[in-house]
């Protein structure tokens, strides 16, 4: 395997993270930030180079990628490092991913579409438990309905959070209730409750604008998503929480994802997909994706995890599980 990766925002909890299993399974890695100190003792630390740059400066960010091949952002909230980043890897010929849960992020990665495709670059946000799972699953399902039309998505988390998550997820509730019908965003007056039975019996869930009202039609093609996600995991202030979970607690709990697709004929299939917890499932995902990418694994153009790599994704990762229902 040639190419080189370069790990932003690496000094971060998830970013930390995936830098320590990019080195572990022997990718070309060099770690980036804005923090010249983190960034050059975590370097040290992992024996790997490093380079310092704020996305907002144009030309050192064009200077950082001059050598690289894939960019995995895993700088949050992305909103203030996805544009300039993506930008500027379509510019020089290198490969985009990031670790994103924002909405904003993904309709971005998806407008960049042709020039990715022009360039010859892939450009796929949600690398992680965020859409990795969700799309697998929804493409796995889809494909057991004839004439699919409608994708319904449950998500089931649990656990800590990071500040950096927390930060990411600030002002979702603005965006209100987002669905796509016939293939177009559409916001509601109000979204309303419903309960999904994740193994343990029915849980309320509630509708949320998430990334897979983008990746569900990229993988599947179907036009008409709804999300829901339920959790009960607290969401502190980012001022009082924690830089992330322990490692013994990445170890605890399970996530789940539930999908529904619904024919035009009334046929209704369902799965359900068990993972590790989130951010465990992140670290390895989102640098199997690099990994691939690294070898010539992708398609030019914006994709999905599910549209570039199959449902099989999310099933060679740790022991994750689809079950029929």
């Amino acid at each position: 395997m040639s190419g080189r990766l370069l790990v932003y925002g690496a000094t971060g909890y998830t970013g930390r993270l995936v830098a320590e299993r990019a080195v572990q399974i022997g990718l070309d890695v060099t770690v980036a930030g804005r923090d010249a100190g983190k960034v050059r003792e975590l370097a040290g630390v992992l024996g790997v180079a490093s380079r310092v740059f704020d996305v907002d400066d144009v030309g050192a960010v064009r200077s950082a990628l001059q050598d690289v091949d894939c960019v995995l952002n895993v700088a949050g909230p992305f909103r203030h490092t996805a544009r300039q980043l993506m930008d500027a890897a379509i510019e020089a010929g290198v490969h985009y991913l990031d670790t994103t849960a924002e909405f904003e992020t993904f309709a971005l990665a998806e407008s960049k579409d042709a020039e990715a495709s022009r360039a010859g670059v892939m450009v796929m946000s949600g690398t992680g438990w965020d859409v990795v799972p969700s799309d697998s699953l929804a493409l796995h399902t889809a494909r057991r309905v004839p004439d699919a039309e409608k994708l319904t998505i449950a998500l089931r988390v649990t656990g800590g959070f990071s500040r950096g998550s927390l930060a990411s997820s600030a002002g979702i509730e603005d965006l209100g209730t987002l669905v796509r019908r016939s293939g177009e965003l559409t916001r509601l007056d109000a979204g309303a409750t419903r309960s999904f039975d994740f193994g343990n019996g029915p849980e309320d869930c509630v509708p949320v604008p998430m990334g897979d009202l983008i990746t569900g039609l990229r993988s599947t093609g179907i036009g008409n998503i709804e999300v829901f996600l339920g959790t009960d995991a607290g969401f502190p202030d980012v001022d009082d929480a924690s830089a992330g979970p322990t490692a013994d607690e990445r170890s605890q709990g399970r996530y789940l994802a539930l999908v529904e697709v619904t024919g035009r004929n009334g046929q209704v299939a369902r799965s359900l997909i068990d993972t590790p917890t989130g951010y465990t499932f992140t670290q390895l995902s989102s640098v199997e994706i690099a990994r691939r990418v690294l070898d010539g694994q992708f398609t030019a153009g914006f994709q999905s995890p599910a549209s570039a790599y199959g449902p099989e994704l999310a099933t060679g990762i740790a022991d994750t599980t689809i079950v029929d229902l």
